[in-house]
């Protein structure tokens, strides 16, 4: 049931899922790769992998934005665990599953994909998505209380949480790369390039530096621009991995709503952001304790839990069932 309190438009969630682990899905991705020795490398495969997050943050939807009309999962012909098991068949009743093949409709040639931002390019085309929606990754958890406005204002504009910056004209970093002291991604394009690519090629001279925060969107801003820079499109679909050109199509549509002042800007992230597996144990207990008093955090998000040990998962996971549970138990 949704709660649109001082709304007057109804607001949808997309999430992008996939399950790296599934036999399925390996055959299909060793089709792909030249290099098969990626297939053995972490920091390759984590972008696939999962440990049922995506439960957690459906959970976290439905118990904390339970004003969100439909919950879309964007999977290559899957199911995550928690549905095909539930019990209660009402729980997830407004959990729709949507195919890459819906989405990429016309586009077919371009699949499978192994790569988010084509999907993310091609999410607006999910059949009566509503005209505001917001947008998640698996590993984004909403962990207090939100309100629609948290979102959208009462004019429908997206909320826009984020801080300009300048881009990124150092090459010591490169050079660095080079003679071997720091790391090269395995990544073609990095979080930041994106969003600075974003930005370029709207001519802007700085862009929105954003973080792992759920981001609000509306579905006419992005396919008014993609219906009228097809190039653009068909550019961002049609690389099956990670290229230098791509740019995050989300923050794209953020810019166009600054330049057109429909929008609402906020510094305040109100993220906990947890980027790092190699924190000790009492580090991970001690920043949950904090988060979970502080009412100013309403997200939460941790990277790459299929990385973390077997230990600190554990705990992480059964503090995002108690959180869920008690909040539950007190509404």
């Amino acid at each position: 049931m949704t709660n649109q309190s001082d709304l007057n438009f109804e607001i949808d969630v997309v999430i992008l899922w996939v399950d790296g682990s599934d036999e399925n899905h390996i055959k299909k991705l060793s089709q792909y790769i030249e290099n098969k020795s990626l297939l053995d490398k972490k920091g390759f495969l984590t972008r696939y992998l999962q440990v049922d997050e995506i439960e957690y943050c459906v959970k976290s939807i439905k118990r904390f934005a339970p004003y969100v009309r439909n919950i879309y999962i964007i999977t290559d012909n899957q199911i995550p665990s928690f549905l095909k098991n539930q019990q209660n068949q009402s729980e997830f009743e407004n959990v729709k599953i949507i195919d890459h093949k819906v989405i990429f409709k016309g586009f077919e040639q371009y699949l499978p994909t192994f790569n988010c931002y084509p999907i993310e390019t091609m999410m607006t085309k999910i059949p009566d998505l509503a005209e505001h929606f917001i947008y998640f990754n698996d590993d984004m958890f909403i962990i207090k209380e939100t309100k629609p406005t948290d979102f959208f204002t009462t004019k429908g504009f997206p909320v826009l949480r984020g801080k300009w910056s300048n881009f990124d004209t150092n090459s010591f970093k490169e050079f660095l790369r080079k003679i071997g002291i720091k790391k090269r991604r395995i990544s073609k394009v990095t979080y930041k390039k994106s969003q600075e690519n974003s930005a370029k090629i709207l001519g802007m001279k700085q862009y929105l530096k954003v973080s792992h925060t759920p981001f609000p969107m509306r579905k006419s801003t992005f396919n008014d621009y993609l219906d009228k820079n097809t190039d653009i499109m068909v550019n961002s679909i049609k690389h099956r991995f990670r290229d230098s050109s791509h740019f995050m199509i989300q923050l794209h549509a953020a810019h166009l709503e600054i330049l057109n002042n429909t929008c609402e800007l906020k510094k305040n992230y109100k993220l906990v952001h947890f980027g790092s597996t190699e924190k000790s144990m009492l580090w991970i207990k001690l920043k949950l304790f904090l988060t979970e008093k502080d009412q100013n955090k309403l997200f939460l998000n941790i990277q790459s839990l299929d990385l973390y040990p077997e230990e600190k998962l554990n705990y992480i996971l059964n503090w995002l069932d108690k959180l869920l549970q008690k909040n539950k138990d007190e509404s």
